[in-house]
């Protein structure tokens, strides 16, 4: 089982990550949330040593010239789609790439199979006006029958108190952002710490 930490918007927070030895560290790209990377923070991982963790940009109906952009920055980066993208678009930057699915309710599962080329499925919570990022879990019931450990990807809400839960459900993945936070937008390196002592302890 993987683990990534999402959201990251300063070098101190991905250095404590990739020192956590975290699989995946996300990055968003999108105008419209409250943890949009700095242009100057983005710059500064031209030569950044990740060691063993694999930086994840985070992308909402990006244009192709932002997609290019981050890429040629981070060449070594998964694309992960959290908008109305399509299988071809996501698939057009020869990248692996992850898609997000808001589960609203049992349906919403069924939208994984409109991207057979993605490399991850990502399970978020559905809402009316956010493209993620909600810091609510969905009903993690929707999902019995399916086997997570494949390539699915479990988002939302999670945190210290329910990682445990979320680790039973053996998704291939599981991703953080707000449950590593002290404040919104501001990542906690001692939550950090606790998440994943608990996480590695299974």
């Amino acid at each position: 089982m993987k683990i990534k930490f999402c959201g990251l918007t300063n070098l101190d927070s991905l250095k404590h990550a990739c020192a956590l030895d975290v699989h995946f560290a996300g990055f968003i790209f999108a105008e419209q949330s409250s943890r949009k990377v700095e242009s100057s923070f983005i710059n500064q991982l031209i030569d950044f040593n990740f060691h063993q963790t694999i930086p994840v940009c985070v992308f909402v109906n990006p244009s192709i010239q932002e997609v290019y952009r981050a890429i040629e920055i981070l060449p070594n980066t998964i694309l992960q789609f959290h908008g109305d993208e399509s299988d071809r678009f996501c698939s057009q930057f020869h990248q692996p790439f992850w898609k997000s699915i808001p589960v609203k309710d049992s349906q919403s599962l069924n939208m994984s199979n409109n991207f057979p080329s993605a490399q991850g499925i990502l399970f978020e919570t559905f809402s009316e006006n956010l493209y993620g990022g909600t810091g609510q879990s969905f009903d993690w019931e929707l999902l019995q029958g399916i086997d997570l450990s494949k390539k699915y990807i479990l988002a939302g809400g999670i945190n210290r108190t329910n990682i445990q839960s979320a680790v039973s459900l053996n998704p291939w993945c599981i991703d953080i952002n707000s449950g590593v936070e002290s404040e919104l937008a501001t990542k906690d390196n001692s939550l950090m710490d606790e998440i994943m002592t608990i996480f590695n302890n299974g």
